[in-house]
C-alpha cells in the first residue's frame, strides 16, 4: 500500500506558501489506518515499550490505537488547563511567539520505556516539548515516530540523539516529492 495516496496535499493553507498535508484522506480508510499504525509499530516490537506518548490532536489519533498495537499505555499531552491532574508544563518556541504543552506528574515513571508518536515532523518543536517532559519524568525514550516527516525542516536535528522513525517523507515543499 503506498501510504502517500492517503495524503492530500493543499497548497497555501493557512498561510500563502505553506504546503499542507491533510491526513483526513488516511482517518478515512480503515484499512490505511491499520496499515499505518502496523507499519509504525514494526520498529519497536521488541523494545519493551510500556508507554506511548502523543500530544494532542492528531497525535492522539494514532498513538492510542499504537499503544494497543504494542500492548502498552497510552500517555496524552495536552495544552494548558486540559488535565484534571497535578502537572508539569513545559513552553517552547514557535515561529511566532510561545506554547506550553503539560503532562500528569505520575503519567510516566522512572526508567519506563516510552515511544513518542506524532503525525508530523516538521520544525520538532512539539516534539522537543514532549521529549522534555518524558526526560523530567526520568523516562527511557527508546524511539520517535511520526506518519509524516517534511525532511527539509530539518526537524529530526533538532530531536537528535534520539532515534526518528517516519513512514513519508517529503523531501522539498512540492505537492509530490
Amino acid at each position: 500500500m503506498n501510504l502517500k495516496d492517503y495524503i492530500r496535499s493543499i497548497p497555501d493553507f493557512p498561510k500563502p506558501g505553506i504546503m499542507f498535508r491533510d491526513i483526513t484522506p488516511m482517518l478515512k480508510s480503515a484499512a490505511a489506518m491499520k496499515e499505518v499504525i502496523q507499519r509504525i509499530a514494526v520498529p519497536f516490537q521488541n523494545s519493551g515499550v510500556t508507554s506511548v506518548l502523543a500530544a494532542e490532536a492528531r497525535g492522539f489519533v494514532f498513538g492510542a490505537p499504537l499503544a494497543m498495537e504494542l500492548g502498552a499505555a497510552f500517555v496524552p499531552v495536552r495544552k494548558p488547563g486540559k488535565l484534571p491532574f497535578d502537572t508539569q508544563s513545559f513552553e517552547y518556541d514557535l515561529e511566532y511567539g510561545t506554547d506550553t504543552l503539560e503532562i500528569h506528574r505520575d503519567a510516566v515513571e522512572a526508567g519506563e520505556h516510552v515511544l513518542l508518536v506524532d503525525d508530523l515532523l516538521a520544525t520538532g518543536g512539539t516534539m522537543e516539548a514532549c521529549l522534555r517532559l518524558a526526560e523530567r519524568q526520568h523516562a527511557n525514550i527508546v524511539g520517535l515516530a511520526f506518519v509524516i516527516e517534511l525532511t527539509f525542516l530539518n526537524g529530526r536535528q533538532r530531536l537528535a540523539p534520539y532515534d526518528v522513525h517516519s513512514l513519508i517523507s517529503y523531501q522539498t515543499e512540492n505537492a509530490d516529492e
